[in-house]
């Protein structure tokens, strides 16, 4: 019955008791298509809902595999960094003791070539008793100095 004839009760007779029968079923019907929109309109509002959720956490997500890509791209740039630099070091480092052994070579070969100049002008000096002939006081005074030391030049040569 219909909540109007709850109220009115029973006076109407047979004729509204007919009449509650055919509108009962329309409102049941009506009620059940009210709800069935209702359920509807929900699941969409349920759905599209999860489908902003499902959004965020994708996004979140990605965000937080960029801060990360981020990061180890960070780690992997000093790495290089750092290798680049100790191995401009070793290269120094090398440059630095090849100039060096140059160098000592260098000295070396000076030192070879002035020991031979030494060793030569001492051969190529006589003693003073040996000579058998009589020279002048001026000569023996320019060659005296000439030979108490060897004329030996050095050019140094940078690099």
């Amino acid at each position: 019955m219909s909540h109007f004839n709850m109220h009115c009760g029973q006076d109407m007779g047979k004729e509204s008791s007919q009449t509650d029968q055919k509108t009962e079923p329309d409102n049941d019907d009506l009620e059940k298509e009210r709800k069935r929109k209702l359920m509807k309109a929900a699941g969409k509002i349920q759905a599209w809902w999860r489908g902003t959720l499902v959004r965020r956490t994708l996004l979140a997500a990605a965000v937080r595999a960029w801060m990360i890509q981020c990061w180890w791209r960070t780690v992997l740039w000093r790495k290089l960094y750092k290798r680049r630099q100790n191995s401009l070091k070793i290269y120094i480092i090398q440059e630095q003791a090849a100039v060096k052994l140059q160098s000592w070579v260098r000295m070396w070969q000076c030192h070879q070539h002035y020991c031979q100049v030494c060793n030569a002008v001492c051969i190529l000096q006589a003693p003073k008793s040996c000579f058998t002939f009589q020279t002048s006081d001026v000569s023996q005074a320019q060659y005296r100095g000439a030979f108490n030391r060897p004329e030996f030049h050095i050019e140094i040569l940078s690099t």
